[in-house]
């Protein structure tokens, strides 16, 4: 079952399966290295939830939460 990335919890680890929002969106989120079959790990979350961390590709990323709302993950166990 595929969730939001945003939908995560720390230590979550899972694969991106899909990319959704507006061409310039998914263009930016995969000029950062998330792209369609790379692994994250989220890594923690502000206290008010928004920016999530992530470990990708072996550096720390932090996007904010609308943005991680576009990117859509499957869970490691579900794999």
């Amino acid at each position: 079952m595929d969730k939001k990335l945003s939908e995560l919890e720390p230590g979550d680890t899972g694969v991106v399966v899909k990319i959704v929002g507006s061409s310039s969106t998914r263009r930016r989120i995969m000029d950062m290295g998330v792209v369609r079959g790379t692994k994250v790990v989220l890594i923690r979350r502000a206290p008010l939830g928004d920016p999530v961390e992530l470990e990708i590709r072996d550096y720390n990323l932090s996007l904010r939460k609308r943005e991680a709302d576009n990117i859509y993950v499957e869970l490691e166990d579900s794999i």
